[in-house]
């Protein structure tokens, strides 16, 4: 740039302290005229004071990390020094990248690296391989603040071994080592620390879908589906919960895996006396109670207080209604699977409406 500028160019950090230039002298010095506050808010355009073009190169964050500056106030010193931004910017990006592990586990996320190559920038990172670890994928609710990665990333100390990464507008993933591969109580702890600290620090309702544990670094673009599934399936199955392990999803993650076709084939076939909709809602409601207690008959109308009797009929109706009897296991089986299925398919209909 030297070869190519006629006038002084180069960079200075937060502080206005100059960190490279094309005159070595002004190494170390600071910039008098260098103001923090007038670049953060410049949204990326050139500020000129009487002597000097300045533009900021910015963090992911939208943080001031440094400034690109050039000799002059003039129309061509704004342009060079715009130019220069781009420059320094894309360089600090590419360096950054070449040696920020951060960097690598996004990629490694994103499926933006051969499987191949994974060994190979993990050796240059002198990263451990086949370390165990667990992808949290935090979503936030309602509302989504920037900040959050900031947040998360203090309660995750050590920074060679965790990993918070914003991945879009809502979501940050965690990628935590875990002393154990066992360790569950660990990632409980962990998922509910960030739960806690998001609603107390920025009011933010947040659902944390947790993977399986990753044995190697290749097997983490797996692992980070599995929480988002995770996620997805709660959001069907299990909307009362905030954190979600894709180990427990169970029946819902089948289920969610099939094709719409199919699903509505099996409730025509479970439902052809009736369809589901006959079922009002208190009826529904002593089902799910009737499952809830294990298809005991005496527990159920405890807790539904309700005679013995009264929820025996109640039974009869709903055998009469879709030929199932919900005190044969087979029975139940099946039914309780329909009622899946429906919540499925009510739920892709809700989301296209």
């Amino acid at each position: 740039m030297k070869d190519a500028v006629d006038r002084t160019i180069g960079v200075v950090d937060d502080q206005g302290f100059v960190v490279a230039a094309s005159e070595l002298a002004m190494i170390g010095s600071r910039l008098d005229d260098f103001h923090a506050y007038d670049l953060e808010q410049s949204s990326g355009s050139s500020v000129s004071t009487e002597n000097r073009s300045y533009c900021a190169l910015f963090t992911e964050n939208g943080k001031l990390d440094y400034a690109a500056f050039v000799e002059g106030a003039d129309a061509v010193s704004r342009t060079v020094c715009a130019v220069a931004a781009v420059a320094f910017n894309e360089a600090k990006n590419n360096f950054e990248e070449k040696h920020n592990k951060a960097a690598f586990i996004k990629n490694i996320i994103s499926d933006n690296i051969l499987p191949g190559d994974v060994y190979v920038r993990a050796k240059e990172l002198h990263f451990v391989t086949d370390e165990p670890r667990i992808v949290l994928l935090v979503r936030q609710m309602d509302n989504a603040d920037v900040s959050a990665v900031e947040v998360i990333s203090r309660l995750f100390s050590d920074k060679q071994k965790d990993f918070v990464l914003n991945i879009n507008e809502t979501d940050v993933v965690v990628v935590k080592a875990l002393q154990s591969p066992d360790n569950q109580e660990e990632v409980r702890k962990a998922a509910l620390s960030i739960e806690n600290i998001l609603r107390e620090e920025l009011g933010i309702r947040c659902v944390i879908g947790v993977s399986t544990n990753a044995r190697h670094l290749r097997e983490l673009a797996d692992r980070y589906k599995e929480a988002q599934v995770a996620i997805d399936v709660g959001r069907i199955f299990e909307s009362d919960k905030t954190i979600i392990h894709y180990e427990n999803l169970g029946l819902g993650r089948i289920i969610y895996q099939l094709p719409t076709t199919l699903c509505e084939m099996f409730l025509n076939e479970v439902f052809k006396k009736n369809p589901i909709e006959t079922l009002d809602e208190d009826t529904l409601e002593t089902i799910n109670r009737f499952f809830e207690n294990n298809l005991n008959v005496s527990e159920t109308s405890r807790k539904l207080y309700v005679h013995r009797n009264t929820l025996v009929y109640r039974l009869e109706k709903i055998k009469k209604i879709t030929g199932l009897d919900l005190r044969e296991f087979d029975h139940a089986i099946v039914f309780k699977v329909a009622m899946m299925v429906k919540m499925y398919l009510d739920s892709l209909n809700n989301y296209r409406y």
